[in-house]
């Protein structure tokens, strides 16, 4: 993919990490001697597979020979499911009990019994080194909520290790809720306790329990215009509770909101027709990440996928993937699940008790561990749940329910154009078509011909196409298709976390030949965002640096635009070694896990003893 002229930068795999290794010190000059050669005509990889075949090309035989004697090498792909637990035992050998952090050293709940020091001189003593002489917690907000072990401490400890204030600045975010979504101890003793009301839900399951064939039928009768009458309107609560039917326990005066249900027409309608949309992304689709993007044009964001029957246990890990940043101005959450009762039940928790403008259902993901319990694709060869969930959830929501879904489950066998139309009438507002199949995960190319297919039968109900947007023209084919709208997500490569400036790209109709310095101040974003929400004590560092590192295996595929023959850099398409225009570039350019923990700890210092990192997917690199 790159031009004549740049061809010179082109050079072997042992040439790029010499390069790397003596920190970019080499001499122009040298570096010309050692790239432009005749035979640098083509990539490494062609070139070297030229030579094996000869000059008069009669050692094909020979060739194809040794092929058989070779050992088969398997392909990296999946996820490093036996990856060593990256997570410290502890991230310090002595922590500062919480209470002493928060300024109220003597009320300490547990006593005498607490295993944290509460001496901030001895904890001082074994604390690691700071990291840098300016907190972003302090210089936002006036105040470090992290005191002494915040690793950037000396920015606003005073005399006696005493937590500064920035008064003036404090109080401009004072009373400003600046992340929503959170779960209260409360409502996490509620639902351990199992002590959460669930009318709604339970009131569609007896429904669904009374149904003939297993088909959904309590609670989820739909009327198709807003004229006609709903049965059941002029019913009072005192009748309804004669004809058997076990009445609700209420707390004060009965609105009409008690009784009425809203109608399809009366719910909150999901207006994002023509926008960008940033797909869940599980693992790297964290809010750090998700306010970069929002800051390069990403009108819609999700969090990342949650498991429901975790959100009804109560954990507390499951529940920060609902997190939602005051300026995601259109916010939704993925659940995954496989059963109407937990489904339904935990759409109706969230209708509760957080704030998004719409709820998804997972039936895309192809990895076994959710497929083999019956979510994910695997919904849509189980209609008769798929149908129970989307009815189920759509009857306890006050917000859009939407779904994402796939091809179908195996390649070449296409079914979700008969699935899409059944979707509208159990309610959905929306749908979004991965144009791949299950078992082709995210290999070879999105079927966009079968989306648009999709999107002709989908109408009226919006169906936003999903698959291969790397660039505005990318985008601009999709839209031509006849889709409502695209979601930008991580095929591989991927379009958004292998170029977060791709929103910007698709709205301003170009090409950015963004400098290695400019995506090393995204990155510096990255991390102050990423502080300011796990936090700048250690665990929060080391937190911030884990998903950091995570993001940088996909950001290594980038290929600079002005190194580039043919724009745009194409899907699936991985580049030959080559040193960037800088040295910064180059380092990016690695793929290499060891270059990005250097990266990181140009960020945030050195890693700790015994460090390890492998990221999650097979084929993001090696080492």
């Amino acid at each position: 993919p790159f031009s004549t002229a740049t061809r010179r930068f082109l050079i072997s795999k042992e040439q790029f990490h010499a390069y790397l290794r003596a920190g970019g010190e080499e001499e122009e000059e040298e570096k010309d001697e050692e790239q432009v050669s005749s035979s640098q005509s083509e990539p490494p990889a062609k070139r070297v597979k030229a030579e094996e075949l000869g000059q008069d090309g009669e050692s094909q035989g020979n060739a194809a020979e040794e092929e058989k004697e070779r050992p088969e090498k398997k392909r990296a792909r999946g996820q490093n499911k036996s990856r060593p637990c990256m997570k410290p035992n502890c991230y310090e050998q002595s922590r500062l009990c919480p209470s002493v952090t928060q300024g109220r050293a003597g009320q300490c709940r547990f006593g005498p019994r607490c295993r944290f020091l509460h001496d901030v001189s001895e904890y001082l003593a074994g604390k690691p080194a700071d990291l840098g002489r300016r907190c972003v917690l302090f210089d936002t907000f006036g105040r470090c909520p992290y005191g002494v072990t915040c690793r950037f401490g000396q920015a606003h400890l005073g005399d006696g290790h005493q937590n500064l204030v920035n008064a003036a600045l404090a109080q401009q975010w004072e009373g400003k809720l600046l992340v929503r979504n959170g779960l209260s101890k409360d409502l996490q003793q509620r639902l351990r306790k199992r002590k959460f009301s669930f009318q709604k839900a339970e009131e569609f399951l007896r429904g669904l329990r009374g149904g003939k064939g297993g088909k959904a039928t309590g609670g989820s009768t739909e009327v198709s215009n807003c004229t006609a009458p709903q049965e059941g309107l002029g019913d009072s609560p005192s009748s309804r509770g004669a004809e058997g039917a076990p009445s609700i326990p209420t707390l004060g005066p009965l609105t009409d909101e008690d009784v009425t249900k809203l109608r399809p027409c009366e719910k909150k309608k999901l207006e994002i027709q023509g926008k960008l949309y940033l797909a869940p992304l599980t693992t790297c689709g964290n809010l750090p990440f998700r306010r970069i993007c929002k800051r390069f044009g990403a009108d819609v964001t999700c969090g990342e996928m949650a498991v429901c029957t975790n959100l009804l246990q109560g954990q507390s890990s499951e529940w920060a993937l609902l997190k939602r940043h005051h300026t995601e101005d259109v916010f939704g959450v993925q659940l995954e699940g496989a059963f109407p009762d937990t489904m339904t039940k935990c759409a109706e928790l969230l209708n509760r008790t957080i704030d998004v403008d719409f709820v998804d259902i997972n039936v895309g993901c192809p990895i076994d561990l959710v497929y083999k319990k019956g979510g994910g694709c695997a919904l849509m060869t189980r209609s008769n749940k798929f149908e129970q969930i989307v009815r189920g959830m759509n009857s306890v929501l006050d917000v859009p329910l939407t779904v994402k879904i796939r091809t179908g489950v195996q390649e070449k066998m296409n079914v979700a154009h008969k699935i899409i139309p059944r979707i509208r009438e159990w309610g959905a507002s929306m749908v979004t078509l991965h144009g791949r199949s299950r078992e082709q995960r995210y290999t070879r190319s999105a079927d966009w011909e079968y989306i648009a297919e999709c999107a002709r039968i989908a109408s009226p109900m919006p169906l936003f196409g999903n698959g291969d947007i790397l660039s505005y023209e990318d985008a601009n084919r999709a839209m031509q298709m006849g889709v409502s709208g695209i979601m930008i997500a991580r095929q591989v490569p991927v379009g958004a976390l292998i170029k977060p400036w791709l929103f910007t790209e698709i709205k301003e109709q170009r090409h950015w030949d963004i400098s290695s310095s400019e995506r090393f101040d995204i990155l510096k974003d990255f991390t102050n965002y990423g502080l300011e929400h796990w936090g700048s004590d250690t665990q929060g560092v080391e937190k911030t640096r884990k998903f950091l590192l995570e993001w940088l295996s996909f950001l290594c595929r980038y290929i600079p635009v002005g190194l580039l023959e043919h724009l745009p850099q194409r899907i699936n398409e991985r580049p030959p070694y080559y040193l960037g225009r800088d040295y910064l570039e180059t380092l990016m350019a690695s793929q290499n896990v060891d270059d990005w923990i250097k990266i990181s700890e140009l960020l945030l210092g050195p890693v700790p003893p015994s460090f390890t990192f492998l990221p999650k997917h097979k084929a993001n690199s090696y080492r």
